[in-house]
């Protein structure tokens, strides 16, 4: 896949295309808060040989610091931002929202689980790895299938959260998966990148199900 910028109003981004006429899934990676999107780049990599006609974008600058609880208000602002960049993309790549996957690592996690709260089935999968919720969902997201991955020893947002995290998104009946990796710490480990393209494989949304 190549390598090319692209550059959205307001918003530049890394893009990994497969030349596809009418490219699937579409998936779109979010970097920590002080990262850049090249730290995304490995694992848009191996989302891009394991979906040979997706298309990655990976943009810049739209995750920013996050305090427990958005008491100022501006993950709120983020996941707009992120909203409006990802309605945009899917009308320019012509990909129906439930084609579209959202991962994101450290808050940048934290900005794709508040998205799928915010707006349910805007992204039909999120991959969260080393993040976890600023603010609780008061209800499982009905249109959106969520994977936690996280390191067991991970100082910066401990794997308790994560934990605590999957088990209010169980009460609630969420479509959730998690896996936590026994060796690693904060980080976007090869392993936890494979785990998640597993994921994405073999996981069929429950929402499908349903419909049998």
């Amino acid at each position: 896949m190549s390598t090319l910028p692209m550059n959205p109003p307001a918003v530049a981004s890394i893009e990994l295309l497969s030349g596809a006429a009418s490219p699937r899934p579409l998936f779109v990676l979010l970097h920590d808060a002080g990262g850049s999107a090249l730290d995304m780049l490995e694992l848009g990599s191996r989302l891009g040989d394991a979906f040979a006609e997706s298309a990655v974008l990976i943009p810049e600058g739209l995750t920013g610091p996050v305090k427990a609880g958005d008491n100022d208000g501006a993950l709120a602002g983020q996941v707009n931002a992120l909203a409006d960049f990802l309605r945009l993309q899917q009308q320019r790549f012509g990909v129906l929202q439930s084609d579209t996957a959202l991962a994101g690592f450290g808050a940048g996690a934290t900005l794709a689980l508040a998205l799928s709260d915010a707006h349910d089935g805007l992204v039909g999968r999120v991959l969260a790895f080393g993040g976890c919720y600023a603010v609780w969902p008061a209800k499982a997201p009905a249109l959106t299938t969520l994977h936690l991955l996280h390191g067991q020893n991970d100082a910066v947002v401990p794997v308790a959260r994560t934990r605590q995290d999957f088990a209010h998104l169980m009460e609630l009946g969420a479509d959730a998966t998690l896996d936590v990796a026994s060796t690693l710490g904060h980080e976007l480990h090869p392993a936890l990148m494979d785990q998640a393209v597993t994921r994405l494989q073999t996981c069929v949304p429950l929402r499908f199900w349903k419909t049998l």
